[in-house]
C-alpha cells in the first residue's frame, strides 16, 4: 500500500513539472511583455535583439531624437521548473536634435536605459493536469470552453541598478534634462537622477483557447523607491498560424509623474528550430508628446539541459531489469565454473 501510494504521488508530481517545460522554446518575444511560464529547470536562454526609434515632443517645439538600442534578456530555469532566474538589460544610442532655441542643437547621447536581474515565480498553473481527448468528437477536443481562459499567474520581483552617474536618459526619458544646463540651473532645479538602484514588481497571466491563441497580461510597479514610480500595464495577444508561423498584437500603458505615454505593436514569429526563434516587429504611440516609432528584429535561443522526470515506475523497471541482468550474469559466470570443473574432473578419471 505504501509502495502504491508513492508510486501515484511521483505520477502525480511529474506532472506537475512537465506542465512547465516545452519540448519548443518558450519565449518571452516577440513583444514586450512575459509570459507567466518559466523557461524549465537545467534551461538556459538568451534572447537579442536590435530595433530602431525615432521620437518627436510637441511640447519641447518638436525636438526630436533617433537611435538604435539593443536589448539582451537571458533567462535560466533552476531549482524547480517553475523558478527562473531573469537578467534584462537594454542600451540606447542616438542623435538629440534639440529645438528649444532659435537655433536647433544636435548632439550624440548613449546609455543604459534598464539593467535588471528578477526571479519570476509561477504559483498557479491550469494546465498541470492533463485533459482527457474525446475520441467521438472533433468540437469537444477543439472547441471554446470557458474554463481555458482561467490563466496561469506567475509573479516577477527584482531591481533595475543604474551603473552611471549622469545617465543620458533618466528614467526612460530620452528628452531628460534637455532644458539644460542655463535655464533650469538659474531657477535652481536639479537634473533628473534616478538612484543606484529601485524595485520592480510584475504580475503576469497567460490563457490558451481555441487551441491557436494565446493572451498574455502584465501589470507592473516599478521604480519603487525612486521619486517617480510608474504604474504600467501591457496586453499581448497571439494567434499560431502554423506550426512555424505566429502573429501578435499588443497594447502598452504606462502611466507616472514624469510622462504618459501609450503604445501599440504588432509582428510576427517564426519557429526555425526547437531551440530557435526569429522576430520582427513595429509599433509606435498615440501620442505627440512624444511621438514613437519603432522597429526591431531578433531572435531568441535556448541550452536545453532539461531531463525529464523518471516515475516511481520508471525508476522500479529500471532496478528490476538491472538485476535481471545481474543474475543472468551471475549464472552464466556459475555455469562456465561448473563446466570447468566437470571437465577437469573428467581428466583426472581417465574419461
Amino acid at each position: 500500500m505504501i509502495s502504491l501510494r508513492l508510486t501515484l504521488a511521483f505520477a502525480l508530481f511529474s506532472i506537475i513539472i512537465q506542465a512547465q517545460y516545452t519540448d519548443q522554446i518558450n519565449s518571452n518575444r516577440p513583444g514586450a511583455s512575459i509570459g507567466a511560464f518559466a523557461v524549465g529547470k537545467n534551461v538556459i536562454q538568451s534572447e537579442i535583439g536590435l530595433s530602431f526609434h525615432q521620437y518627436s515632443h510637441s511640447g519641447y517645439n518638436n525636438s526630436s531624437f533617433k537611435g538604435g538600442l539593443g536589448f539582451i534578456a537571458l533567462r535560466w530555469g533552476f531549482l524547480f521548473e517553475t523558478l527562473e532566474l531573469t537578467l534584462e538589460s537594454k542600451y540606447l544610442k542616438g542623435s538629440l536634435n534639440s529645438k528649444i532655441l532659435s537655433v536647433p542643437i544636435s548632439s550624440s547621447r548613449n546609455g543604459f536605459l534598464q539593467n535588471f536581474i528578477g526571479f519570476k515565480y509561477l504559483f498557479y498553473d491550469p494546465f498541470k493536469k492533463e485533459r482527457e481527448e474525446n475520441v467521438y468528437s472533433w468540437k469537444a477536443n477543439n472547441g471554446f470552453k470557458f474554463r481555458e481562459l482561467i490563466p496561469a499567474i506567475s509573479i516577477t520581483l527584482g531591481t533595475n541598478i543604474n551603473f552611471e552617474k549622469n545617465n543620458p536618459f533618466p528614467f526612460n526619458n530620452v528628452f531628460g534634462n534637455i532644458y539644460r544646463p542655463i535655464f533650469f540651473q538659474n531657477l535652481g532645479i536639479s537634473v533628473d537622477e534616478e538612484p543606484f538602484f529601485h524595485l520592480r514588481g510584475t504580475l503576469a497571466t497567460q490563457s490558451h483557447f481555441l487551441s491557436s491563441w494565446v493572451f498574455v497580461t502584465n501589470f507592473s510597479y516599478d521604480r519603487y523607491l525612486s521619486i517617480d514610480p510608474q504604474m504600467s500595464y501591457i496586453l499581448t495577444l497571439t494567434h499560431t498560424l502554423n506550426p512555424l508561423w505566429s502573429v501578435y498584437i499588443e497594447s502598452q500603458g504606462n502611466r507616472s509623474e514624469l510622462y504618459r505615454d501609450s503604445l501599440f505593436r504588432l509582428g510576427f514569429a517564426y519557429l526555425y528550430s526547437d531551440n530557435i526563434q526569429v522576430e520582427a516587429t513595429i509599433g509606435g504611440s498615440t501620442k505627440s508628446s512624444p511621438s514613437r516609432i519603432l522597429a526591431n528584429v531578433g531572435v531568441s535561443y535556448r541550452l536545453d539541459f532539461h531531463k525529464d522526470f523518471v516515475s516511481a515506475e520508471e525508476i522500479q523497471s529500471k532496478a528490476l531489469k538491472k538485476e535481471e541482468r545481474s543474475l543472468n550474469k551471475t549464472l552464466k559466470k556459475n555455469t562456465k565454473k561448473e563446466r570447468k570443473r566437470n571437465r577437469k574432473a573428467k581428466s583426472n578419471l581417465g574419461i
